[in-house]
């Protein structure tokens, strides 16, 4: 990766997996449209981030533990699922971990980019996803954390109402 200097392979994966989204979409939101809805709703976004940063570290959690009996879908819980239950969820899921952990980190990963591939076929969403997880195994914790920042606000302007 040598012919990519000073570009993590963390921002390289994130580079790649909107490439292809981009690709499935027919009517893909243009880098002025987006720049335009983040501020236009920019007080929306920075509070929906939290619940979505939640959501994702919750749903890759469940995912990798199974605490809840059924899988949510990520969209749902962030639709649907108010606050304070999402965090209690995330909680009784990461056990002793906190928030902060690298382990709740790895989580966020998982769900941030589940919801990014969830467009995607099974074929191409279960081969993105190894690369993550390869990512994440080869990643500093603060290139993760920029990781999932970058891929929450991604995220967050999804959702906003």
């Amino acid at each position: 990766m040598s012919f990519i200097p000073k570009i993590t392979f963390g921002l390289f994966v994130y580079a790649m997996v909107f490439n292809a989204m981009s690709q499935e979409h027919t009517n893909p939101i243009t880098p002025e449209h987006k720049k335009w809805l983040q501020e236009k709703f920019s007080v929306q976004h920075q509070q929906i981030m939290p619940k979505v940063a939640v959501a994702d570290m919750f749903y890759g959690c469940n995912l990798s533990r199974n605490t809840e009996p059924t899988h949510i879908p990520l969209k749902m819980l962030i639709e649907k699922v108010d606050k304070n239950s999402l965090a209690q969820k995330l909680s009784a899921c990461l056990g002793e971990q906190t928030l902060q952990s690298e382990q709740a980190l790895n989580f966020g990963l998982i769900g941030c980019y589940s919801d990014h591939f969830s467009t995607l076929s099974e074929q191409d969403r279960k081969e993105k996803l190894e690369l993550v997880h390869g990512a994440i195994t080869r990643l500093s914790k603060e290139e993760r954390q920029k990781s999932f920042t970058k891929c929450v606000t991604e995220q967050a302007i999804k959702y906003l109402k």
